[in-house]
């Protein structure tokens, strides 16, 4: 297996004359957690969406598990999980009916469903809710259990678009010890948020401004680059700079 599960060259994506993402050109590896960082409007999630087959690009290159963007959409969107901003489960099924649903989507067998669906719900220590509306969740616990939906037909890369927005900090906390699980398995996580704190978690994160990346390094090496202690004021010192050019 490669290991490159992402692969871009001069990627770019244009709504008239609009260019929301600008010649973006990255290469995340497998296992890896990759942040994506950027202010509301900054190109993150069209490119999380190219990423993911639901958008085709106006120009460059892409490649999502060795698969091309253009011509291999399809496959791709066989192969990735994704989680959107929006919590994509059902309040008004159960835990265990959202997992029965989603299996089915992903072309599990109902074997293989109930396997998945009783180690899920083991690991996020969610078992004895599994009969209880998914309403009436914590949101942290939420949050959790989408990322594992998202995960039942066993992706080898997994698209996060701001996957703890409305959800208070210790669930944001625990929700980030499920994505260091995930990475230990060798599946890649490409996350975007516009929490700050989140960024020091990643294994490399880069910062999008109006399309452009104008930073891409580990957390330590930007901070140690620019003098500054945190990866929050390395943010609002380049989104300054960049906002004088």
């Amino acid at each position: 297996m490669s290991e490159i599960a992402v692969q871009t060259s001069g990627l770019t994506k244009k709504f008239g004359d609009f260019v929301a993402v600008d010649q973006v050109s990255i290469d995340v590896k497998r296992g890896e957690i990759f942040g994506f960082l950027g202010a509301n409007g900054a190109g993150k999630t069209t490119m999380i969406r190219m990423l993911c087959g639901l958008l085709k690009p106006t120009s460059g290159e892409g490649k999502v598990t060795g698969l091309d963007l253009y011509a291999e959409s399809e496959r791709i969107k066989q192969k990735i999980g994704y989680m959107s901003q929006k919590f994509s489960l059902y309040n008004d099924l159960t835990l265990s009916e959202n997992i029965d649903f989603y299996g089915g989507i992903y072309g599990l067998n109902p074997t293989d469903i109930e396997f998945k669906k009783n180690q899920l719900l083991a690991d996020l220590q969610l078992t004895p809710w599994r009969d209880k509306l998914t309403g009436t969740l914590p949101p942290g616990f939420k949050q959790g259990l989408a990322l594992g939906t998202a995960m039942l037909h066993d992706p080898s890369i997994v698209f996060l678009d701001e996957p703890t927005s409305g959800v208070d900090p210790s669930s944001r906390r625990a929700f980030w010890d499920v994505i260091y699980q995930t990475a230990s398995r060798g599946i890649t996580v490409f996350v975007t948020t516009h929490f700050m704190d989140e960024a020091e978690y990643c294994h490399r994160i880069s910062i999008m401004s109006t399309g452009k990346i104008i930073a891409l390094d580990r957390p330590d090496n930007l901070r140690e680059k620019y003098k500054l202690p945190t990866i929050q004021s390395v943010f609002v010192h380049l989104m300054r700079q960049a906002s004088t050019h």
